[in-house]
């Protein structure tokens, strides 16, 4: 009895086991949990350090907003909470408030829009006990940049009430008389079809008070809050649209102009005692609306144009733009705004229908730029402005830009004697086959009015510094940091002597190596902080002091490359005294972290944490000892952590934005390395599943672009796919995803990838565990070219998918990247495509790199991605592999999604991507049942989004075929 008692418990037992063994079981990803995963985003870290506010996003759903309180380390939701701010006495924090996700959605399949649609509201939290007011129907809100106290918020239009129908009542003998003899009424003013303004509100957050004006459609505060200006809508002939003022202090509301069709434009001076707008009293009907600018100051109330089409300075039938930013100097003394000339008046001929005009493109040789560019660029164009100043204290206007000089530069503070002008006018016709683009550089004096020019056909990018004593710039043609005073335009070389290079040592294309780019200024102009590979260097602007290595020489040493943390958004130049925060990365382990140093000292950088993570978004309290970051790895979500200066390597983590990881099968990552053909030392990452047996083989997907091992450490979320691979999807669901990196020769794109992947690949299949029998490749654009040429030159993979591929070099060379109206010249001969010679010179080498002309070579099953709207590769680039594949029946399926551009935009459309292209895969690699859409095609009378997702169970003969 006792035995079969202890028999019975034990199996008890061993039943609870089995069960919670089931129920903690880890289980593969599926497409179908991409929309639980979240995100973390916009976070913040209070001036006093005390609080740090973030929100937590799913991909698609209601997401929240989350306050950490540091001190009593209370934490606080807020669902649906965004734009999220905190006040600069950091008592506050203002943010909006989204509707329900699925109420809006709901509303939407209703066919409900625009007012009818639940609107955001405003939440006004009081951070020492976490209350919180909220306003609905909130559509903007301001702080000011420094100000306190006070929010404005701007509210959507009101909800008309629905009114109730009556009934008609019968008219009695007293009521027929007094309709018969009606009251004489004033004829009520006409209203403003295009009104749009609405309530604005101006609040007190420490009393709660507030002030509203009516008809608002514009409003900004000045930066210390002092003043809150704002521009009311015309409602009919006796609320007349204008400009006004509030001063914060008394709530005293001033009116600045009124009458005016349109005005645009507020900008304030940094005391908040002068205003900036442009207006004009043409209708919004006239064919060219001349506005003038117009200047307010506070002080006496006082306000007059500074501008118009008959100024002094004033370029001859030249007009002030309504597009042109206004600022003022620093100081208060200059305002800054933009010009244009005027537009050629052109008559509207009435004697034709519209659908008798001829519309038509007339492309000519001389050109500057080609006719695609000019349509492309059309809106920028007639919104451009040309940059003027006036002095306020001289009562003199000046203009600085011209249509031969059209971008000028100024000190970061407005007040400096010169301007810097770049042009690249006479070049605009190369624009298109060389790269870098030619520029002119040229000074302005801001007191005598002059231009010189300084510099000739640089193919740097010319720029001011912080106080406007130095052009700087980069020179690829000698690979050196350039600079030259402005007062005697003196050039010099200021990296030539230090003897190591200062280019990107890395480059693999046939076009000048650029620079690793720079930290920033030191005070006063006194020094430029610039990189080379590894370290930072503080070079004399004036060429008497030698350079100095600020990281010591340590990044070089040790293969660490150290970059420049900005922790102030707005900050115009380096202190002398300034600690600097660094980071970090490891060029031999690809670890990541965060170093110490000092503008003003020759040491080596203190560290503060290295670790095999990533980290990002560094931010500090700007009066406190207090940084937020987020750190991640593959295996752990790029979560926020929060730490001093002393705690880097202990940090305290803020948010858990995906706990539901731990029920998922994930995987793990390493870093190989092999050698090319050519015997070039290279490196890859090779990802594995969870629970990887070396003892058992896998199917692998290699997929690459261009080099990717750096990012050994990054967190790969899972989420549909706007092109590629998801490598947290492919590896929880048993597949080994092999990312290597690719090296090139200019000429050989084609041969290059062959070299670099093929090697790398043999190398793991000989380790054992890559089942070599069930290998694909996948990758897009760049990498969607090489698949297609890869699979005319081996047989090794069983299938492929390629997503926007080049196919035909010959006729993708004179095509456009519609995108940005580009030729696509450039492309082949100096970047990415590097063959380094035009279709003429190098014939061959462009048919020889065109999978298109050995299509009839392929024996690789593939998938195609190439979507009727790419702006990048002309879609008929994969129509053209396509049609040569189709008619030569190899197995071929191409995708194309419509409306889309180079890269899904469409969720709905990445997910039905993620679906096809795991199906695809599933087949060929691990013998799968083939879904319809591959087995049958989807008729176009039968199109829609999911058609043909629906498995069909092979025939047996065919199910053994593509297990062997």
């Amino acid at each position: 009895m006792k035995k079969l008692l202890y028999l019975a418990v034990l199996c008890s037992v061993g039943f609870y086991q089995a069960k919670a063994q089931q129920q903690t079981a880890k289980k593969p990803l599926t497409h179908d949990v991409y929309d639980s995963w979240k995100g973390v985003e916009g976070e913040k870290i209070s001036k006093n350090g005390k609080y740090v506010l973030f929100n937590v996003n799913p991909q698609e759903g209601d997401g929240e907003l989350l306050i950490r309180d540091m001190v009593t380390n209370k934490l606080t939701s807020y669902p649906r909470g965004t734009k999220a701010s905190f006040t600069n006495d950091s008592r506050y924090a203002v943010f909006n408030i989204k509707p329900e996700y699925q109420k809006v959605r709901q509303l939407k399949l209703k066919k409900k829009k625009g007012d009818d649609l639940p609107k955001d509201s405003l939440a006004i939290v009081l951070l020492e006990n976490m209350n919180v007011v909220k306003m609905p129907r909130v559509k903007s809100f301001q702080l000011p940049k420094e100000g306190n106290n006070w929010v404005a918020y701007h509210l959507e239009k009101e909800v008309p009430a629905k009114k109730e129908a009556k009934k008609a009542e019968p008219a009695t003998e007293a009521k027929k008389e007094e309709t018969a003899k009606p009251a004489v009424a004033k004829k009520a003013p006409k209203k403003n079809k295009k009104y749009n303004g609405t309530e604005l509100v101006l609040r007190n957050l420490q009393t709660g008070k507030e002030q509203r004006f009516d008809r608002v459609i514009d409003y900004t505060f000045s930066e210390k809050g002092n003043m809150l200006y704002f521009v009311k809508d015309e409602l009919d002939s006796l609320h007349k649209a204008g400009v006004f003022a509030v001063s914060t202090t008394d709530l005293k509301v001033m009116p600045i102009d009124t009458g005016k069709v349109t005005y645009k434009g507020l900008a304030a001076d940094k005391a908040g005692e002068q205003l900036a707008f442009v207006a004009t009293n043409d209708t919004l009907e006239a064919e060219i609306r001349y506005f003038a600018l117009h200047h307010w100051t506070k002080k006496d109330n006082h306000k007059k144009i500074l501008a118009d089409t008959l100024s002094a300075g004033m370029p001859k039938d030249w007009m002030v733009s309504e597009h042109g930013k206004l600022n003022f100097s620093e100081d208060g003394k200059r305002l800054f705004f933009g010009t244009f000339p005027r537009p050629t008046r052109f008559e509207k001929d009435t004697t034709q229908l519209e659908e008798d005009k001829v519309s038509l493109d007339i492309w000519t040789y001389k050109d500057p730029l080609i006719q695609p560019m000019q349509l492309k660029n059309k809106d920028r164009d007639l919104k451009q402005s040309f940059l003027a100043m006036y002095e306020l204290k001289g009562k003199k206007m000046q203009q600085l830009a011209t249509l031969e000089i059209p971008d000028v530069y100024l000190d970061a503070y407005g007040e400096g004697d010169v301007a810097l002008g770049v042009s690249d006018e006479k070049y605009k016709m190369t624009i298109g086959y060389d790269t870098p683009t030619r520029k002119d550089a040229y000074l302005i004096d801001l007191k005598k009015g002059t231009r010189k020019q300084v510099l000739n056909e640089t193919r740097g990018y010319p720029r001011l510094s912080p106080k406007g004593n130095y052009v700087y710039w980069y020179e690829p043609t000698d690979s050196s940091w350039h600079t030259m005073t402005t007062k005697n335009g003196k050039n010099l070389n200021l990296t030539k002597r230090i003897g190591l290079p200062f280019y990107d040592e890395s480059n693999d294309v046939p076009a000048l190596p650029g620079s690793y780019d720079f930290a920033g200024w030191v005070e006063n102009d006194s020094y430029l902080l610039v990189y080379d590979k590894f370290d930072i260097w503080k070079l004399d602007p004036t060429g008497k002091k030698a350079p100095v290595n600020l990281t010591d020489n340590h990044g070089r040493k040790n293969k660490l490359t150290f970059r420049y943390e900005q922790l102030d958004e707005e900050e115009k130049f380096i202190p002398e005294n300034a600690t600097l925060y660094l980071s970090a990365f490891n060029n031999t382990d690809k670890s990541n972290g965060y170093f110490l140093d000092y503008v003003s000292k020759e040491a080596q950088p203190e560290k503060l944490v290295m670790s095999p993570n990533s980290y990002v978004r560094l931010q500090k309290a700007k009066n406190e000892n207090r940084f937020t970051f987020r750190r991640g790895s593959f295996q752990e979500y790029t979560d926020l952590y929060t730490a001093t200066a002393t705690s880097f390597d202990k940090p305290t983590q803020l948010s858990n934005a995906n706990p539901q990881m731990k029920d998922y099968l994930w995987g793990t990552v390493e870093l190989v390395n092999w050698k090319s053909t050519d015997g070039i030392p290279l490196e890859g990452l090779l990802y594995k599943p969870e629970n990887f047996d070396a003892k058992k083989k896998y199917p692998m997907i290699v997929y690459f672009y261009e080099r990717s091992s750096d990012g050994l450490h990054s967190h790969k979320t899972p989420a549909p796919s706007a092109s590629t691979v998801n490598i947290s999807y492919y590896v929880s669901n048993g597949y080994l995803v092999f990312v290597p990196d690719i090296v090139y020769k200019n000429g050989y794109p084609g041969e290059s990838a062959m070299d670099c992947i093929i090697p790398g690949v043999q190398k793991l299949a000989m380790q054992g565990f890559v089942d070599e029998k069930n290998m694909a490749l996948q990758g897009q654009s760049w990498g969607g070219y090489q698949i297609a040429y890869m699979i005319t030159k081996t047989n090794l993979f069983k299938a492929a998918m390629a997503g926007a591929p080049v196919s035909n070099m010959t006729s993708a060379y004179g095509g456009i990247r519609w995108g940005t109206g580009l030729s696509r010249q450039f492309q082949y001969e100096k970047t990415q495509s590097r063959i380094g010679g035009t279709l003429w010179e190098k014939p061959m080498q462009f048919i020889e790199n065109s999978p298109l002309f050995f299509a009839d070579r392929v024996e690789t099953p593939l998938l195609i991605m190439h979507n009727d709207q790419d702006g990048a590769v002309p879609w008929y680039q994969g129509i053209e592999y396509f049609m040569a594949l189709r008619r030569l029946q190899k197995p071929v399926w191409m995708l194309v999604y419509n409306g889309e551009d180079h890269n899904l935009m469409q969720r709905k459309n990445r997910k039905d991507l993620s679906a096809r292209m795991s199906q695809f895969f599933d087949y060929y690699l691990k013998g799968k049942p083939m879904p319809v859409w591959m087995k049958q095609g989807v008729p176009s009378i039968l199109k829609g989004k999911d058609y043909g997702l629906e498995l069909v169970e092979p025939e047996p003969e065919v199910a053994s075929e593509v297990n062997q």
